[in-house]
């Protein structure tokens, strides 16, 4: 259908007795028509055109309004979009530099500076990105050695270099370089003196809790902790059994961390497995066993030589 330019309703309707009409009128002329009736049949069929045309303006109005509220409806979802956009993309941004710069956006509560022994307390970066991603770490850096290297080595994040990380949930932040180095003088739990894993145990389950640890995990570290430190090995004299225990709780809390993640999951880490510690025990008693021969035999074969 042919789209109208004008409203029909506007039209009048001929004259058709007119002049302009006679050959129009002719032909509707009959032996039983006159011509008067001719144009008035030549009006009829006029009104009739005229209403259809009129019916067909209402309803081009009526669709170009709907087009006319279809297209506004667009557009004003279109600038939605653009302002959802925006808006997006200012809080990725703002997330990005909140990532950046994780300490300036950290809130402080409104409090007096409290009163402890430990406020001087300053524990690796390293170490404090590996508690906060859930992972193994050693006592070494709850130390009271760990932390003075931590001190010494000190510097300020602007005086550092930025590289890129893999965030908790995915994302790559750009953190210190010194969160992704280990301090060049870390000792392994192994060889800790029972005096520093002392320090170090209770230091790190309160870091654990501040870290966001479950509660659970950390009442089962806790009571690893505790069972290692009430257990006979560990305050025996026997040094055998003192370095048995000692490489018992690294080796125990390595395999807890790394089993976490796979698909049969971890365990009750705070149930000392006697029977492992006892294999321990074993292993390290051979090994000291062997050293102890192996020296001996050098000493004798020493002295076959002054005897020649």
């Amino acid at each position: 259908m042919d789209r109208l330019h004008s409203d029909p309703s506007l039209l009048l309707c001929p004259d058709f007795m007119d002049e302009t009409y006679r050959a129009s009128r002719t032909s509707f002329v009959t032996p039983t028509t006159s011509e008067i009736q001719a144009a008035d049949l030549l009006k009829i069929v006029w009104t009739t055109s005229n209403a259809a045309l009129r019916a067909q303006w209402q309803q081009q109005l009526a669709e170009d309004h709907r087009l006319a509220a279809e297209q506004q409806r667009l557009a004003e979802e279109e600038i939605i979009l653009q302002q959802r956009a925006i808006r997006l993309e200012e809080d990725a941004s703002k997330a990005d530099e909140k990532k950046k710069n994780r300490s300036k956006h950290l809130p402080i509560p409104m409090r007096p500076r409290p009163d402890s022994t430990d406020d001087e307390i300053l524990v690796s970066d390293f170490a404090l990105r590996k508690i906060e991603k859930g992972h193994y770490v050693e006592l070494y850096y709850w130390t009271n050695v760990g932390i003075q290297d931590a001190h010494s080595n000190y510097r300020t994040r602007d005086d550092e270099g930025m590289v890129p990380a893999v965030g908790l949930d995915g994302s790559t932040a750009w953190v210190s370089a010194a969160v992704g180095k280990p301090s060049s003088a870390v000792i392994a739990d192994r060889d800790l003196s029972t005096v520093a894993f002392a320090q170090a145990v209770p230091r790190m389950i309160a870091a654990l809790t501040a870290y966001s640890w479950t509660k659970q995990r950390v009442d089962m570290l806790a009571s690893f902790w505790g069972g290692i430190l009430m257990h006979r090995y560990w305050n025996s004299t026997d040094t055998i059994a003192q370095r048995a225990i000692l490489i018992y709780q690294e080796e125990q809390r390595r395999a807890w961390h790394n089993a976490i993640p796979l698909a049969d999951g971890a365990w009750d880490i705070g149930i000392i497995d006697d029977a492992a510690l006892l294999r321990t025990y074993d292993r390290v008693f051979r090994s000291m066993r062997y050293l102890d021969l192996r020296d001996d035999h050098q000493v004798k074969f020493f002295f076959c030589l002054f005897e020649f």
